[in-house]
């Protein structure tokens, strides 16, 4: 079991300067306690495997957001695992308890230098003003969001700062939870969302041979999440049957389309 996930995302890590560093120097660590793991290598196709993120989230104490701030906010890739992997009923609301007692640092690196997060520069606020949506989240999973550890104006740090700051980021990964910090920290507020925040959605889908869809219809349709529910259920390969109406052969040639992209890299690899 690693208390530590590092989940680094960077987009062109290999143009990256202080990313890139800071990947390689947690990786190069060895240790059993940190498991790394590079998003945008394991998922250049945007196919986020739920099941394996979900599993590697639940064998850890401290989850790590390691990326650089694109607009204010984190990569694309990051933020459809958050909407993939931070499931309703899993992460959060009615029995979502799977993150609940755990910790989020956020690592992240920004290209404007700290004197531009300011009400008199470019960036109009201080930095902590973009952490909210970050804080809420970790709280609306039951988790503590522990101060983070922020690398302004990457693009000039000198080669010293950058090596100090890896050394500072790697042993803190290696000193996990002894951090003076966690103990003045309380736990996450209970934010308790009631199944009726959500709408309801369709159930059991399958996928037949011939492309057709079945679901079980439990209220209004949120077409969103029942594609996301048919498509893993073709990519698990559940049992199968059809269904007429012709919505749902759309939505199938739509998931056959999808699949094709990842089953072309599986077959060269």
């Amino acid at each position: 079991m690693a208390d530590v996930l590092v989940l680094a995302a960077h987009p062109h890590i290999e143009n990256s300067r202080v990313n890139r560093v800071l990947t390689q120097a947690a990786a190069a660590l060895n240790a059993r306690d940190v498991e790394v793991r590079d998003l945008y290598a394991l998922y250049p196709d945007y196919l986020i495997d739920i099941e394996a993120e979900q599993a590697a989230l639940a064998r850890s104490r401290l989850i790590v957001w390691q990326h650089p701030i694109h607009w204010y906010h984190m990569p694309a890739l990051m933020k459809l695992w958050v909407d993939d992997v931070l499931s309703f009923g899993w992460a959060y609301g009615p029995g979502g308890e799977a993150l609940k007692g755990k910790d989020l640092w956020l690592v992240a690196s920004t290209g404007g230098p700290q004197d531009s997060y300011r009400p008199d520069s470019y960036n109009r606020y201080f930095f902590d003003a973009f952490l909210p949506p970050y804080e809420q989240t970790a709280e609306l999973c039951g988790m503590r969001f522990v101060p983070p550890l922020v690398m302004h104006g990457a693009h000039r740090v000198s080669d010293a700062d950058l090596a100090e700051h890896s050394r500072l980021y790697t042993s803190r990964l290696l000193s996990y939870p002894h951090w003076p910090e966690l103990a003045e920290m309380e736990v996450a507020p209970a934010c308790e969302v009631p199944t009726e925040a959500r709408p309801a959605l369709y159930d059991n889908v399958t996928i037949g041979e011939d492309g057709g869809i079945t679901a079980e219809d439990t209220g209004e349709a949120d077409y969103g999440r029942l594609l996301e529910r048919a498509y893993e259920r073709v990519s698990s390969g559940k049992e199968i049957s059809s269904q007429d109406p012709p919505t749902w052969n759309q939505m199938a040639e739509f998931l056959q389309t999808m699949r094709r992209p990842r089953e072309s890299l599986e077959s060269a690899a």
